[in-house]
């Protein structure tokens, strides 16, 4: 049974695990501060914690990350080392190192690093820094057994990724945890092709302030931001006024974002996924089914691993987490929904430290599943031999007076359901007045939403058995626009029965009768629907097809729970207004941006569907 405890507040860089007394990093561990030399010459600053009992040797656990190593100073400690109490309790070396280009590194940064295949003399990147850094390492720290582990969350994780290309030999495991894998396509700047705005603004927007040579501190952001970003960000008007009220061509990746407007060289070679080939370290991808910022890039380059490295260990874990959750949460919850365990920390405890144990230090009983994954509906792990399964690829059609059904449409006749989209009134991602894209709104109540004109709404009748999803959502509309331009907005919902009871204790009132609990939701923009590289215009008034793949889920739907699809064109300001007319937005005007009359179809012709991986064991 599930229960509603508030909603969870997690800061990025954080850890709200139970309370228990502290570790004592200092009384057991020894800190150096180094400049690790890279083959260019470039040198990187490192924090390394050595154990203070030397009657052992020990393995080297590391991370490497642009977010900063700090606390700085020889004499000043991290409060917590690895990835949970149990790592340092147990002893390692851990390893802490700031990118090139930041913090206390040397060297110029550049976001998501392309990876340079046959490399020429002194060409880097950031397989050869992490190979550089293992190799002084195992070179020159004392007492370390000769084997290096690696680990990282979000752009951490994508570090993690490259470390197992071109891996030294001493590198025998690597966890990449919610690691970004393609900034266009799936991860937290765009979502085929379409543009998020609320992350990449208020991201880069510190992130992205440049230095002026190496610091020990955080820039400050150039934009506060007002509590109301919906307002805030249609007050913004246009993306160029972004740069002519606020960044002033101060933030460079900014401004590369809006030169770049298609799937072109400058994001191709910022794509990881072709590049996983020849894996040797044992692999352990970690993501959370409510990822909201890198869902793509966890479950792809699990994909991507396994695709060109057959045989190797390459383990998936995928639980009910929002990003970065099964280290900064109990993960027995999410915004008003409970999970009925401690989620997170049963992965700590029963996956993370037995795979690092048993690859670092040769601890046997480490069971080595392919794919772990938590359905978000029936609230339990299963065990798999591959992800996704096996599935029946099962139609569910939009039907009239917004119902869906399994069976397609007999009648020939052209059938929709019309709105139309105003850039103006755009719909908006959550029901919350929030600056940030948060994370609760991957599961968040969408009946804020249900009760607008612009957004259509269909739904089965209630459930008589569990219906069991698993794997990739996949989307056909058949779609007329009254303008050359669109976004298709698509979420998959979980409508709990009127008869749900309210959860106890229950502070804000949330009422789980017809509570519409969102499961997935994705964004196409329809210029792109073709060829990413390649825009192309819609001809106004002419019906098209529109197809999508969303992102995998494993999910039940519960007897006496509907399955509901709600479609619109906006999703704001998760992701920017389209100007709803053929053109490159990163340049539109703000009397560029149009209404249009919007048909979604449902006849034997043009039959508008979801295609959903059933499972039944």
């Amino acid at each position: 049974m599930r229960y509603f405890i508030g909603i969870l507040t997690i800061f990025i860089f954080g850890s709200v695990f139970a309370q228990e007394e502290p570790f004592d990093v200092q009384a057991h561990y020894l800190k150096k501060e180094i400049y690790i030399p890279m083959r260019d010459g470039v040198r990187l600053f490192t924090s390394v914690y050595i154990p203070r009992d030397t009657t052992r040797t020990y393995p080297i656990l590391m991370q490497r990350t642009p977010y900063s190593v700090g606390p700085y100073g020889a004499e000043k400690y991290k409060r917590r080392l690895g990835p949970s109490r149990r790592f340092e309790e147990e002893g390692f070396i851990f390893v802490y190192q700031d990118v090139r280009g930041r913090f206390m590194s040397e060297g110029t940064y550049k976001n998501m690093r392309p990876y340079i295949p046959h490399k020429k003399p002194g060409q880097t990147d950031e397989t050869t820094d992490t190979y550089d850094t293992i190799d002084w390492l195992i070179k020159h720290i004392p007492r370390n057994n000769g084997k290096v582990g690696i680990w990282g969350i979000s752009y951490p994780g994508f570090y993690t990724s490259m470390a197992i290309i071109d891996a030294h030999p001493a590198l025998k495991a690597a966890s990449p945890q919610a690691p970004i894998a393609n900034w266009f396509i799936g991860d937290d700047v765009h979502h085929n092709g379409a543009f998020a705005l609320t992350l990449a603004f208020d991201f880069f927007s510190v992130f992205g302030v440049p230095r002026p040579g190496p610091v020990n501190h955080w820039n400050k952001p150039l934009v506060k931001m007002p509590p109301d970003g919906y307002r805030f960000f249609l007050n913004m008007g246009a993306l160029p006024n972004a740069n002519r009220k606020y960044f002033h061509h101060k933030i460079a990746f900014w401004d590369s974002i809006m030169a770049h407007g298609t799937y072109d060289a400058f994001w191709q070679a910022r794509n990881i996924l072709p590049h996983f080939k020849h894996i040797t370290p044992a692999v352990l991808v970690v993501g959370g089914w409510f990822d909201a910022e890198d869902l793509y890039g966890t479950l792809n380059t699990y994909k991507a691993i396994e695709k060109y490295n057959p045989g190797i260990s390459n383990s998936l874990v995928m639980g009910p987490w929002s990003h970065g959750g099964w280290e900064r949460s109990k993960g027995d919850h999410l915004g008003n929904i409970r999970f009925g365990a401690n989620t997170s920390v049963f992965f700590q405890d029963s996956v993370l430290f037995p795979f690092f144990m048993h690859y670092l230090k040769g601890r046997p009983g480490y069971k080595n599943r392919e794919a772990l994954c938590f359905d978000t509906g029936a609230l339990r792990w299963r065990t798999f031999d591959r992800w996704p399964i096996d599935y029946s690829a099962t139609n569910l059609y939009l039907a009239p007076k917004g119902t869906l059904q399994f069976e397609q449409p007999g009648d020939s006749r052209p059938d929709f359901a019309e709105y139309v989209s105003d850039p103006a009134k755009p719909v908006p991602f959550t029901a919350r007045i929030t600056n940030r894209w948060g994370r609760t709104f991957m599961i968040e109540d969408q009946r804020f939403a249900d009760r607008r004109p612009d957004v259509l709404v269909f739904q089965t009748s209630p459930l008589s058995d569990s219906l069991t999803l698993a794997g990739p959502l996949k989307v056909r509309l058949f779609a007329s626009v009254s303008t050359t331009d669109a976004d298709f907005v698509v979420k998959v919902i979980d409508v709990w029965p009127d008869t749900s009871k309210d959860f106890r204790p229950n502070p804000c009132g949330i009422r789980m009768g017809g509570f519409q609990e969102l499961i997935r939701g994705d964004i196409m923009r329809a210029k792109f629907r073709n060829d990413y590289s390649k825009p192309q215009p819609l001809v106004a008034g002419k019906i098209t097809e529109i197809a999508m793949t969303m992102q995998d889920v494993y999910h039940t739907f519960l007897p006496g729970h509907r399955l509901m699809v709600q479609i619109q064109s906006s999703w704001f300001p998760l992701f920017d207004r389209n100007p709803q007319q053929f053109e490159d937005i990163y340049r539109a005007k703000d009397d560029d941006f149009k209404k249009a009359h919007i048909k979604i179809y449902f006849s034997q012709k043009h039959a508008s569907h979801l295609i959903l991986p059933v499972i039944r064991f």
